[in-house]
């Protein structure tokens, strides 16, 4: 699997970016990674659980944690904490952002819902992060 050699993380362009000791090297806008964040607030508890995530264009990342050495977890200006990324998923986002953006882009059709449109909000009791 390959590793992260430079990670940096771009405010003005909102990018991450990434690059891995086999070369490869991407720019992974924030706005993806928040609607694929791999926390249960995004994925569910299971297939058909996923949270679909809108309005997060303009989401920044505020800070970029390392957790050991096999993954970062950032938080976003959203206040969205609670995803782990691991270097394979980063990996997966990064080499296959335009399959993702598509994917997105059609499950936002299927709501019948815009990429801008804000977050319901939150009923009370439901699982968040801490």
């Amino acid at each position: 699997m390959p590793t992260p050699i430079e990670i940096t993380v771009h405010q003005q362009s909102r990018v991450l970016e990434i690059a891995f000791d086999d070369g490869a090297r991407f720019r992974i806008p924030f706005e993806l990674m928040r609607v694929y964040s791999p926390s249960a607030e995004v994925m569910g508890h299971g297939p058909g659980q996923e949270v679909l995530q809108t309005g997060k264009r303009d989401v920044l990342i505020t800070a970029l944690e390392p957790v050991g050495h096999y993954a970062v977890r950032p938080e976003f200006s959203d206040g969205h904490a609670s995803g782990l990324f691991a270097w394979d998923y980063l990996y997966k986002l990064g080499s296959q952002q335009q399959a993702l953006w598509a994917d997105y882009e059609a499950r936002l059709a299927a709501a019948g819902k815009g990429r801008d449109d804000p977050m319901p909000a939150k009923p009370g009791g439901s699982c968040h992060s801490h």
